[in-house]
């Protein structure tokens, strides 16, 4: 046990030490993203801190998947940056929305989550035995045993959201990024993937996932981003999620109606 003083306090001498602020995964600095130099994102400013879950939440159009863009590295900022905290884009698992993928392609479920493995292996390395294990237990994980040769073409959106984040299991990313990851998916599946959400975060990974559904976001997401292309508000969920912040965010964007770069700081 420490000494105390008169008062009760620990003497600054014997004092334990503050635990230290977790360091930010990300940090965007005045960070401006958009398409054909019309800015979606406005200035944006915040942290996200190492082993976080996060939600992003806003009104359609508030730029939300592009922010996950701007991290990825697909858009590249049009004022600003996003400063990674000793974070590389080799440990960045990114899931788009299911309406993004081309599932026509000639693709059999366990070719698509050997996909996992191509940072590890290359475009045209081998397998084996012991990487095919690896393959079979993600698939084992998400539920999809007996799957493994089903074109990818013949899965439902719940089947298909299973597979994709199979892929993700073995991409073994510091950083993963979710856009919708549980839209049109069915109660069961939906469960079985927060369920893998949850052992990312409880494995230190830092989360990242655009939502819609507060329910969700409430019930498993400790903190969340509202953006509407300007970021509204950012922290603890329950301080983010209010009547007030939705109803300022909702006349952000209302505001922005028309070309991305008549609104916000760029407005005449």
């Amino acid at each position: 046990m420490g000494d105390f003083d008169a008062g009760g306090a620990m003497t600054p001498a014997l004092a334990p030490a503050l635990a230290p602020a977790l360091a930010p995964a990300l940090a965007f600095d005045n960070l401006t993203l958009g398409y054909d130099r019309h800015p979606a994102v406005h200035h944006l400013e915040a942290e996200i801190a190492e082993g976080s879950l996060t939600a992003i939440v806003g009104p359609n159009g508030a730029g939300k998947s592009t922010l996950l863009k701007g991290v990825t590295g697909v858009l590249a900022p049009l004022e600003g940056r996003v400063a990674f905290g000793g974070l590389s884009q080799e440990d960045i698992a990114y899931l788009p929305q299911q309406s993004e993928l081309d599932l026509t392609f000639p693709l059999s479920v366990v070719d698509l989550v050997a996909m996992g493995l191509w940072r590890e292996i290359g475009p045209f390395g081998w397998l084996g035995r012991a990487r095919r294990a690896r393959v079979d237990a993600a698939i084992a994980a998400v539920g999809l045993t007996g799957f493994e040769h089903r074109p990818i073409g013949s899965l439902s959106g719940g089947q298909m959201q299973r597979a994709l984040f199979a892929r993700l299991l073995l991409q073994d990313a510091k950083l993963v990024l979710l856009d919708e990851p549980f839209t049109a998916i069915d109660a069961r599946t939906m469960a079985d993937l927060v369920d893998v959400v949850r052992r990312w975060h409880g494995e230190g990974r830092t989360v990242i996932a655009v939502l819609h559904d507060q329910e969700t976001v409430r019930a498993h997401f400790p903190r969340t981003l509202m953006l509407a292309r300007e970021l509204v508000a950012h922290g603890p969920t329950e301080q983010v999620l209010t009547t007030e912040n939705q109803f300022r965010a909702r006349q952000m964007c209302e505001a922005c109606a028309g070309p991305p770069h008549v609104c916000g700081r760029n407005a005449a």
